[in-house]
């Protein structure tokens, strides 16, 4: 179903993947978007329970996309920097491939939003955290994407 990676010799195992998905600050989903036109957008997200996690507004899009269609794909790139007398770059990338959709479940809800919370104020305490999650409650959707396969890459520099 999943085309191999043409370049196998630079391909990263599963756990590394998972790992570099983790770490990464932001990300871009990509969806069925309107009139047959490909939508990518950049997000922040967390990974929860080993799925993708986004918030997002209740109306627009990206939520039209994810209801339209339950396919979507999502790629970090890190490590990129120019290596001008190579003609190349030094990076590493990982996209993962999945079904995606709204998290109905109101406890699921709750532990992705602190998931995707912790990872970008860990610093703020639970009490401002849960204050701040309780008052925008109504407001927010949780989309998670359920990775069904994933694959990892670095350049030929980092073999």
């Amino acid at each position: 179903m999943f085309r191999p990676m043409r370049r196998m010799r630079q391909g990263l195992d599963e756990s590394r993947c998972m790992r570099i998905l983790s770490g990464a600050s932001h990300g871009v989903l990509a969806l069925d978007g309107d009139d047959g036109y490909p939508y990518a957008v950049p997000l922040s997200f967390a990974v929860s329970d080993g799925r993708i996690v986004f918030h997002s507004a209740l109306s627009g899009h990206k939520i039209d996309a994810v209801r339209r269609s339950g396919r979507a794909s999502f790629c970090v790139v890190t490590e990129d920097s120019a290596v001008p007398e190579e003609f190349t770059t030094r990076y590493c990338s990982v996209i993962a491939f999945g079904r995606i959709s709204i998290v109905e479940d109101e406890s699921r809800k709750l532990r992705d939003i602190e998931a995707i919370a912790m990872k970008y104020a860990p610093s703020v305490s639970r009490s401002v955290m849960d204050d701040t999650i309780s008052r925008s409650w109504n407001a927010f959707h949780i989309i998670e994407l359920e990775i069904e396969h994933i694959t990892g890459k670095v350049s030929r520099l980092q073999i």
